[in-house]
């Protein structure tokens, strides 16, 4: 379809009362969301924006004295976020006035010029004016016939309701509901206003006789039913097949998806994060050896494989193709029938739910199918059938409930699990423990809680009602992820806003219930009584008793006691380590640390050359490889007691993560505790000496350790 919005931009519309909102305002609320819900709806509906009361003008009809002040904003095309950003930013009231009807003209040209030899089902065009301007009726007539030739609708957007000049008592909005008080916070409407109504009314009216005036609007109408984001339009795809009973019955019947798991389609195109543009990005995939030279290897020289504990079994395109199970084809073929009791509501699984009716021209299928449907239903039976989409899926199987309506009759198909798919769990029985053995007043304290919280209540006639209406929410996940997107795309750096207020409202549990569950409450909470648990005490040694004689090991003894538990056959196993690799640098310094085969500066050099490697490639994968080598490194030099390697090098590295754009990769590093070592940790003083003065004035030197990361100056010695 084709849908132009016209939207009068005039001096007009921008008076409003003292605290109230402008009709300006308003209006531009309307089309904002309207456009909004075109965007994410992903229709292929085509959408065009006129204004009028323009301080310029700028359409195909304009002559000297003709269709002046109207400028076509937007031609007919898809909606898209630039059009939403256009509209917030770039539409601003005018200082003019204008005819609405000749704008309505020029939207009516800009309909026939733009949707020449294309196919629409459906032509709009969308008023939004508070009528505050001289109108011409002479041609109105002519309009409404050209209006209706070119098979138009129109609808109009006012401030006040269409029946707002109505002096009588009682009188009702166009839309049906009820009286609503007069515009402009009690103030009536001026001539040109009630003109303007007269004109409304005539042209609706004239376009259709009886409900020509629901399709006027107030703005406050239109913003509650625009709040909801339009529902994703999905056109049901026919899937014909054979239902078969045994070798010798066959009916042709056609599958629609009735129920389906809703996903939004993601279309979103994926940019540099810098420049926002799509081309700077470049996907290169290589495929390396798992060595310390990561030798490259071509991508037809790679096969897939699969672990068996220490080997690798390879698995290759021709055993995968004789592996997988070789589909019939398209199938819902019965295997026999159940009761409808058997099965088991829990047991139903997949994300549809599957309509099947008989094939359209085949009146044949139509009574056999019929006679099917209704024999399951009198017989409180399903059909199990073995369902197969096509030859490339996997088959399933599902029972075939019979689902008769006034209008239509059915099977409605849901999958049910193998017998694998089944999982027997076993809990101990909680009766076993007298400790937590319930009461008969608290059993029944619960069972009436629950009562209380049924989603259900019953009306006069005994039916029982729904008070949670689900399906009358739309989905609350799309609602706030459009509202997010939308705000995201025009407004990138604010915060997110907070969920709307209606669909917060929409989701809260119902006051029926809140209310009614209340006295329950609170007799579980005099059943059910809170007790702060007290943890018991441990079990004290005789060093706790006695005390201990020994000073406490330092962190550096500690941590090579745990690393020598730690060094064990298996990485003995893995062979000589020479120098620090590229495969698993932390781990070759750690064993050349250990071995002492080489001199500590001359290790700590190599492994900081391959950290330097690493960082080059600026991707988050060889960052947390990266941190892994610091850590490694900070370790070892606590083990050695040889810190100051390790400090300056961290020192650099912050000194130069502005020039190299590393500030994402040293953050995670602080994520990580990534510090320096301290005099303490290490066993020495190494650090500075800064001096200080003591309580008796006398200035002495104080050790101490300097976090460039967070500006301070800690303490690591004692004041002497």
């Amino acid at each position: 379809s084709a849908l132009v919005l016209c939207m009068d931009v005039g001096f007009s519309m921008s008076n409003s009362a003292p605290g109230l909102e402008s009709s300006f305002e308003q209006a531009k609320k309307v089309i904002l969301k309207f456009v909004q819900r075109q965007v994410f709806a992903e229709t292929k509906d085509e959408l065009g924006l006129v204004l009028f009361g323009t301080d310029e003008t700028d359409n195909p009809l304009a002559s000297k004295d003709q269709y002046q002040n109207i400028v076509v904003h937007r031609h007919l095309m898809m909606p898209d976020f630039e059009l939403l950003e256009e509209i917030q930013n770039d539409i601003q009231p005018g200082n003019q006035q204008a005819d609405c009807l000749d704008a309505l003209v020029v939207c009516m040209d800009l309909l026939q010029r733009e949707t020449m030899g294309k196919k629409c089902d459906r032509l709009n065009i969308v008023m939004l004016t508070d009528l505050q301007n001289e109108i011409c009726s002479d041609q109105l007539e002519v309009i409404v016939a050209n209006l209706k030739k070119g098979g138009i609708t129109l609808q109009f957007f006012l401030p006040f309701p269409v029946d707002a000049d109505d002096d009588s008592e009682g009188g009702g909005s166009g839309d049906g509901r009820g009286p609503r008080p007069p515009p402009q916070a009690g103030k009536g409407l001026t001539q040109e206003q009630k003109h303007g109504l007269q004109m409304v009314r005539r042209i609706m009216t004239s376009l259709d006789e009886e409900d020509g005036l629901d399709e006027v609007y107030t703005f406050s109408d239109a913003l509650e039913r625009l709040a909801v984001f339009k529902k994703l339009e999905r056109r049901p795809m026919a899937w014909p097949c054979q239902l078969t009973i045994g070798s010798s019955l066959s009916i042709r019947i056609v599958g629609y998806k009735a129920v389906t798991e809703e996903k939004v389609k993601k279309n979103w195109m994926v940019v540099d994060a810098q420049t926002h543009e799509k081309d700077d990005i470049k996907r290169e995939t290589v495929y390396c050896l798992n060595d310390d030279n990561e030798t490259e290897v071509p991508k037809d020289d790679t096969i897939q494989g699969f672990r068996y504990g220490s080997d690798i079994v390879p698995f290759s395109k021709v055993d995968q193709d004789q592996m997988k199970y070789k589909s019939d084809g398209k199938c819902f073929s019965v295997l026999g029938f159940a009761k409808q009791n058997q099965i088991q509501r829990h047991h139903f699984m997949g994300t549809q739910i599957i309509k099947v009716f008989a094939a359209k021209d085949d009146e044949h299928a139509g009574v056999a199918l019929s006679a099917l449907i209704h024999a399951l239903d009198e017989l409180q039976m399903v059909a199990v059938v073995r369902y197969a989409y096509d030859k490339r899926s996997n088959p399933q199987i599902g029972a075939a409930f019979p689902c008769i309506k006034d209008k239509y009759e059915c099977l409605m198909y849901v999958q049910l699990p193998y017998m694998e798919d089944l999982r027997q769990y076993v809990f101990p029985s909680l009766e076993n423990s007298k400790a937590f053995t319930p009461s008969e007043a608290q059993l029944s304290a619960v069972d009436s809680l629950i009562d209380s919280m049924m989603l259900e209540e019953e009306e006069e006639d005994g039916e029982m009602v729904d008070i949670f209406k689900v399906n009358k929410i739309p989905n609350p996940q799309f609602q706030r992820l459009f509202q997010c997107l939308h705000h995201r795309g025009l407004n990138p750096n604010t915060p997110l806003p907070p969920i709307e207020p209606w669909l917060q409202r929409s989701l809260d549990r119902p006051p029926a219930v809140t209310a009614r569950c209340q006295a329950p409450l609170q007799d579980v909470r005099k059943l059910f009584p809170l007790k702060e648990a007290v943890r018991k005490k441990e079990t004290k040694t005789s060093a706790d008793i006695f005390g201990d004689t020994k000073e406490e090991e330092p962190d550096s003894k500690k941590a090579k006691l745990e690393k020598e538990e730690e060094f064990n056959l298996a990485e003995l196993s893995e062979g000589n380590v020479t120098n620090v690799g590229s495969v698993d640098p932390a781990r070759d310094f750690r064993t050349l640390v250990q071995q002492k085969s080489l001199p500590f500066g001359q290790v700590c050099q190599q492994l900081t050359h391959r950290i330097e490697q690493l960082l080059g490639s600026k991707s988050t994968q060889y960052y947390m490889k990266s941190i892994s080598c610091i850590q490694a490194f900070r370790e070892q030099s606590i083990v050695v007691r040889e810190a100051e390697l390790y400090n300056s090098y961290l020192q650099s590295l912050k000194r130069s993560v502005p020039d190299r754009g590393l500030q994402g990769f040293w953050d995670l590093l602080v994520q990580g505790k990534g510090t320096y070592v301290t005099s303490a940790q290490a066993g020495s003083i190494g650090v500075l000496k800064c001096p200080h003065s003591n309580q008796s004035g006398e200035i002495v030197h104080v050790p101490v350790a300097f976090f460039p990361e967070l500006g301070v100056v800690l303490g690591v010695g004692p004041l002497t």
